[in-house]
C-alpha cells in the first residue's frame, strides 16, 4: 500500500512537472523558435529538476545530506527518461506523423513509469 502511495504523490508531482515541461517547451518552439528536440529537452530537463526537489521533500522525505549526489542519481535516470522522452516523440511524431503533443503526452506517460520505478530503487533506496 504504501508504494501505491508514493505512486500517487509521485505522479502528482509529475502533473505538476508536466505543467513546467509543457510550458517550457511550447514557450521555447513557438515562441521562441527553438528546434523541436530542443525545446524539448529543456522543457523535460527544468521539469526534472522541479520534481527531484518535490519528490525528495514530499514523495520520498528523503533526509539524505548527499544531495547532490542523489540529484546525480535522479537528474541521470532523468536523462535516461529524456532519451527514451526524444525516442518516443520521433517514434510517433516523426515518422508515425501524430502531433507533436499528443506524441509527448505518450513519451510523458510511459517515462513517468521509467523515472517512479527507477528513482524509487535506486536513488531514493526503498
Amino acid at each position: 500500500m504504501e508504494l501505491i502511495f508514493k505512486f500517487i504523490k509521485f505522479s502528482i508531482v509529475g502533473f505538476t512537472g508536466v505543467i513546467v515541461d509543457f510550458s517550457v517547451t511550447f514557450i521555447s518552439k513557438e515562441k521562441l523558435k527553438i528546434q523541436k528536440y530542443i525545446a524539448n529537452s529543456l522543457g523535460f530537463t527544468l521539469a526534472a529538476t522541479n520534481n527531484y526537489i518535490l519528490n525528495r521533500i514530499w514523495t520520498f522525505q528523503s533526509k539524505d545530506p548527499a544531495v547532490l549526489v542523489q540529484y546525480g542519481k535522479f537528474f541521470l535516470i532523468s536523462l535516461i527518461g529524456l532519451l527514451l522522452n526524444n525516442l518516443i516523440v520521433y517514434l510517433f511524431h516523426g515518422r508515425i506523423k501524430l502531433n507533436f503533443y499528443i506524441s509527448k503526452g505518450f513519451a510523458t506517460i510511459a517515462v513517468t513509469l521509467w523515472n517512479f520505478f527507477a528513482n524509487y530503487k535506486f536513488t531514493f533506496r526503498f
